[in-house]
This record gives C-alpha cells, sequence and structure tokens, in this order.
C-alpha cells in the first residue's frame, strides 16, 4: 500500500491526530467523499504541532483547529508516504473500514429482490395496495425472518398463494400443498401462514392484523374461500323445503316446520347428493336479520340464506345445490363498500336480482355513519356507487330490517295463499 510505512505512521498513526483518522473512518463507514474540512474545538497545542508535522505549514491560531481533507491526501500522496491515498492510509492504520453504506444498500437490493415475487403478485390488485403499504410501515416481515435471505423463500410461496386467492373452495391443506409444495406450510404459527393470514383478512375487507384466536382465523380463511376442514366452514338458512329423502333434506324439512333457523356444514352439504328446489331465495349478509325473521315469521319465513360476511364454502355450496335446483336469487347487504364486494362476488357467481339492494332503496334509508373505503363498482345498478361516493354514508341492515321483514312477510303470505 505504502512506500514509507514508517513514515506513514510517524505523521497519521501518533495519538495527537488519532481525532482525525477517526473522522476520517467515520465518513468512509457511511459512505461520504473525503472532502471538504474537518473541525476541532478546543485543540491542544500537541494536536496542532501534528497536524503541522503532516502538512509541513503551519495550522493556523485560535482555539479550534480545521484540516481541509483534500489537503490530507494530496500530502500523503506526493510524500510518498501513502500512494494510494487516506482512504487507503487509514486502513493500513486501522484496520478494515466497515463501509456501512454500501452493507445498507446491498442490503435494501436484497430486500427488494426477496419482496420482487410478492410485488408481482400484488402488481394491479387494489385490494391489496393497501395491505402492502401495511407491511412496509409495520415491519411484519423483517420480524418475522431474520433478513432477506431467509424472507426470500417465504413471500415467493406467499406470492404463489395469493395467487389462488379469493379460491371459490379449496382446503387449506391443499392449497399449501399445491402453492408451496408442502401440505403443512400454511398450519398456524409459521411467519408464511402469518402473513397469509393478513392477506386473507385483506381480500376481505378486514383489518389486516396477525393473531386472533381460532374462530377468527376460520373466518378468514372462510372468507376468501378455504376451509380448515369440513366442519368449520358453515352456513345459516331458515325455510328451505328440504326433502325426505337425505338426511340434510330431512333436517332442513324438520327445522322450517319449527320455524328455527338451521346450520349446515360443509360435509353435510358435499354429501348431499340432491339439487336443493326452493323456488325464490333471498339472501341477506348479516345474522341478525335471520334471527329477527326467525322471531318474527318463523315457519311462516320464505326461504332465506345469511352469507355470514364474506362467502364461506359452506355458503357456496348450498347456494350452488339451489341454483342447481333452478332457484332464483334476490339478494341485499349493507350499503358500505365491503358489504358491495361482498355482493359482488355473488352476484358474479350465481345471480341475483336486487332485494331493496340498489340506489333508490339506498337514497330512501336514513344514517349517521360516515361511508369509508374504497369505492366499488355495482354492476347490478351502476348507479349505486355513484349515489354512494356522493352520499358517503353506510347503511347497515340493521337499520333497514323492519322494511326488509315486511317484505319476507308479504312474501309468505302470498305463497300460502297459493294453491
Amino acid at each position: 500500500m505504502t512506500a514509507d510505512a514508517d513514515r506513514l505512521r510517524r505523521l497519521l498513526g501518533g495519538p495527537d491526530i488519532a481525532w482525525l483518522r477517526e473522522r476520517v473512518r467515520h465518513r468512509l463507514e457511511r459512505g461520504r467523499p473525503l472532502t471538504g474540512t474537518v473541525t476541532l474545538s478546543k485543540a491542544t497545542p500537541a494536536q496542532r504541532r501534528a497536524i503541522e508535522l503532516l502538512l509541513g505549514r503551519r495550522a493556523g491560531t485560535g482555539t479550534s483547529l480545521s484540516v481541509s481533507l483534500a489537503e490530507v491526501d494530496r500530502t500523503l500522496r506526493e510524500s510518498g508516504a501513502a500512494p494510494d491515498g487516506l482512504s487507503a492510509a487509514i486502513e493500513f492504520l486501522d484496520g478494515p473500514v466497515d463501509d456501512r453504506a454500501r452493507r445498507a444498500a446491498e442490503e435494501t437490493a436484497a430486500w427488494r429482490a426477496a419482496f420482487a415475487p410478492l410485488d408481482d403478485a400484488v402488481c394491479g390488485r387494489e385490494e391489496l395496495a393497501g395491505w402492502r403499504t401495511w407491511l412496509d410501515s409495520t415491519g411484519l416481515v423483517r420480524r418475522l425472518v431474520p433478513g432477506p435471505a431467509e424472507a426470500a423463500p417465504v413471500l415467493s410461496r406467499l406470492a404463489a398463494v395469493l395467487r389462488r386467492l379469493p379460491s371459490p373452495d379449496i382446503p387449506l391443506g391443499r392449497l399449501a400443498a399445491e402453492t408451496c409444495g408442502d401440505a403443512h406450510a400454511l398450519d398456524e404459527g409459521s411467519p408464511l401462514a402469518t402473513l397469509a393470514l393478513s392477506a386473507a383478512r385483506a381480500l376481505a375487507g378486514s383489518p389486516y392484523r396477525s393473531g386472533g384466536d381460532g374462530e377468527s382465523r376460520r373466518a378468514a380463511w372462510a372468507a376468501v374461500g378455504v376451509h380448515l376442514d369440513d366442519l368449520s366452514s358453515l352456513v345459516l338458512c331458515l325455510g328451505l323445503p328440504g326433502d325426505p329423502e337425505t338426511p340434510t333434506g330431512q333436517m332442513l324439512a324438520s327445522m322450517r316446520e319449527a320455524g328455527e333457523p338451521a346450520v349446515l356444514t360443509l360435509r353435510q352439504l358435499r354429501r348431499h347428493p340432491l339439487p336443493l328446489r326452493a323456488g325464490l331465495v333471498r339472501i341477506c349478509e348479516n345474522p341478525v336479520v335471520m334471527a329477527a325473521a326467525a322471531d318474527a315469521l318463523g315457519a311462516a319465513c320464505p326461504p332465506l340464506v345469511c352469507t355470514g360476511g364474506r362467502p364461506s364454502a359452506a355458503v357456496w355450496r348450498l347456494l350452488e345445490l339451489l341454483a342447481d335446483g333452478g332457484a332464483e336469487f334476490a339478494y341485499h347487504g349493507d350499503f358500505d363498500w365491503g358489504g358491495i364486494g361482498i355482493a359482488t362476488a355473488v352476484h358474479e357467481r350465481i345471480g341475483w336480482r336486487p332485494w331493496r339492494y340498489d340506489k333508490a332503496s339506498y337514497l330512501e334509508a336514513a344514517s349517521p355513519s360516515p361511508l369509508t373505503g374504497r369505492p366499488s363498482p355495482t354492476p347490478w345498478d351502476p348507479d349505486l356507487a355513484e349515489a354512494m361516493t356522493e352520499r358517503a354514508v353506510r347503511v347497515e341492515e340493521e337499520l333497514v330490517l323492519p322494511t326488509l321483514l315486511n317484505d319476507l312477510t308479504a312474501c309468505g303470505q302470498a305463497s300460502a295463499e297459493r294453491p
């Protein structure tokens, strides 16, 4: 490195000039150029003499001492004490410099590369944009895995999972096997499972938080069409006719006669071999509607199915069995953007006509609650989305419950009057 190591140690290696070496090393570690001046306040006479020996000239007067780094570099080069300059001299005297700026840049690039598959999977999906920003703002990924090398395979698997969500109906183990090559990859407790669950909540329009009890986990997965098992996926219904030939049909008929809501599991519905015939089936979003209908109408309530928020696999299976039996559907839900998302999913999959779920009904309903969230189109009534955006209030089903019950009552009476 140097043609005169002894001279370099004499000029720059002593304790009275150690402050200058420390300032230079500090700059090198942060990737800053060795330009400008460094200043030592309250310099001692010995520190001033050390600078004068290095530069070969007087170092000025006063209590502070300012040194030009460019002059030091030039002096070391021209004198032959350090032909490669000040940076090389510092490494020779005090050891290699930890280039923190370069290391930070390399780590940033490594994290960017680790996130690249996930960013590609999220690109263009507005429902995941806020969640992706949340991952960065909370540092969740960096808290779950020690570094970008460990994060890369996790985020690559997460991207594969997101490309399959929402799903029409798939067991969690099968989703994990088909996207990650491991049926247990999404088991609770792993970093991948935590991230995937938060993404499922984002897709369902729910808070992204991690954790929660088993029921909230099942609900979050169910909202994107993933069920943990055939018994945890449920659907509420009331007034479905059923049939005398099958266990599920017999149960439905019995519950209809009793005027009580029935709770069906995905297992029951998958084992039901026949279409369900029910004519016009009304769909609501919230269980409170079904509870009120059972209280008010009992056995006289016309067929009613509750999605319970985002439809579970059991909800989809029941609706498909009804559709296979020739049923028509009338839908009502919350007038908020989350409710619009649910309604749109049901509309796209099985089709329905509005049940007081249009612009006119929205404008008639009173509500003090502000509407928040990202607007979504309403293909069954394009004017509804515009009206909701302009009025900017949310109307929950509970606020129009008397009107819905009147409709159910009228429908039940009309059915009873038919020969």
